[in-house]
């Protein structure tokens, strides 16, 4: 899965390509956890690391041709998963969106229709 979440990240990123930094942030991975998952990529020609050229100190990665072809082909089927993965989540999802008053309105409502709307009469 990180090895998606770094193609998904270089897939949206402006000239395909991220300082490691960046991106150890934006996928929420250590730097060495970073560095093992773009090794991968790299060994299956997804991704390459290119030095910057204005500090030499910094690292690029930067999605190759094929890496953006792969991110294509397998976006649809991870959307997909995790749409499913979420579905039986969806509720409390929604539960926690919702503002307080939200909350109270449809607590109310429940109440109300319980008790049928029932006045009581003189």
């Amino acid at each position: 899965m990180s090895e998606f979440e770094v193609l998904d990240r270089l897939a949206e990123a402006p000239e395909h390509r991220l300082r490691m930094q960046e991106l150890a942030d934006v996928v929420h991975l250590s730097q060495s956890a970073l560095s093992r998952a773009v090794a991968r990529l790299e060994r299956g020609g997804l991704a390459c690391r290119v030095l910057c050229e204005q500090d030499r100190r910094g690292v690029f990665v930067t999605l190759t041709e094929a890496g953006r072809a792969r991110h294509a082909e397998a976006r649809p089927t991870q959307r997909a998963l995790l749409a499913q993965s979420l579905r039986p989540a969806a509720p409390a999802l929604v539960a926690v969106r919702s503002s307080p008053g939200d909350q109270a309105r449809t607590r109310l409502q429940s109440e109300r229709t319980q008790i049928g709307n029932h006045r009581p009469t003189d």
